[in-house]
């Protein structure tokens, strides 16, 4: 397995499978493995299938927040 980017302890799922094949919003494996659970046994990390996370809202200042 590669080095993950994300943490040595990434959860096997098909979202970022290298040989995930995502058809008419149905997973399947490109390998033909069976998927129990979101994932299979053929599981390969790919860290360019993984989703960023949303950027965090920024908080609202006002002008008396800059006042001393």
């Amino acid at each position: 397995m590669k080095q993950p980017l994300f943490g040595k302890n990434v959860p096997c799922s098909c979202a970022y499978c290298a040989h995930a094949i995502n058809e008419n919003g149905a997973t399947r494996c490109g390998k033909g493995k069976e998927i129990k659970n979101g994932a299979c046994r053929g599981f390969s990390y790919d860290p360019l299938m993984r989703q960023p996370r949303p950027e965090p809202k920024l908080p609202q200042y006002r002008p008396e927040d800059f006042s001393l």
